[in-house]
């Protein structure tokens, strides 16, 4: 797990982001908690996305086997994060209620995670101010 992600490094679905600061195995149980506390807070407004996928199998032996007689059997799966991979994304909700639920979700997680945003473009910025005027 050496180097940056190269891909899944940016937001493409939501405006809020959750991004991996350091390396690790992110299990199939810990990304649906951290689902479910995302959901959870947000109370079903708004979308969330799932941007990895555990599709790498972690096998273990049997407690108290001999040694030898092949590998075990797969126990669960993970997904191999590298840092600044993108883990999940948000959108349809507001700044503040992104970044709770999101926070909420760091927790779940074995690692330590960064909220991001979208970067506003200048014709969001002009749409913005028309809205106020």
């Amino acid at each position: 797990m050496k180097g940056r992600a190269l891909s899944g490094n940016t937001l493409t679905y939501g405006e809020f982001g959750l991004v991996a600061a350091e390396p690790a195995w992110i299990t199939s149980a810990q990304i649906e908690a951290a689902r479910i506390a995302m959901t959870r807070y947000i109370r079903r407004g708004g979308n969330v996305y799932i941007k990895i996928f555990p599709d790498k199998p972690v096998t273990q032996k049997p407690a108290e086997t001999r040694m030898g007689s092949g590998k075990g059997s797969p126990e669960y799966w993970v997904a191999v994060v590298k840092p600044g991979r993108v883990m999940f994304e948000m959108g349809g909700v507001p700044v503040e209620d992104a970044k709770e639920a999101m926070r909420l979700a760091s927790h779940k997680l074995p690692i330590k995670c960064k909220f991001i945003m979208k970067e506003t473009t200048s014709t969001d910025v002009d749409a913005a101010e028309e809205v106020q005027a």
